[in-house]
């Protein structure tokens, strides 16, 4: 199983980014996939999830509303469209999988929130 993160950056308050994940060595179509966040100092926080068919979906308080997680089961990845961003929202993005009763987790992706 792979998990590779990409497009985060540097976002000035009130900007947006898309984080992508893009997904290997099992049957992506068949499993839940979450993104959760790490702010430096701080315990890893679960951000959102999504069926594996994309037609549920869940997110954290602090980002409902403003966060929008999707699929594309033919690309084998998933995304998370950020609007509004906030300078708490700076962290290293994560995005994870649990199959077969094993969590992986990428490398993670740097977003800075700062003017």
């Amino acid at each position: 199983v792979q998990l590779v993160e990409s497009g985060g950056g540097l976002v000035q308050p009130g900007g947006s980014l898309r984080l992508s994940c893009a997904a290997s060595g099992f049957t992506f179509s068949s499993y839940t996939m979450r993104w959760a966040r790490q702010a430096p100092g701080k315990e890893r926080e679960w951000v959102a999830t999504i069926s594996s068919t994309g037609s549920w979906t869940n997110y954290g308080n602090s980002v409902k509303g403003r966060f929008t997680i999707s699929r594309d089961n033919a690309k084998n990845t998933v995304y998370l469209q950020m609007n509004s961003l906030k300078p708490e929202d700076t962290a290293v993005y994560y995005c994870n999988a649990l199959v077969v009763s094993t969590d992986y987790w990428g490398q993670g992706t740097q977003v800075t929130v700062s003017s």
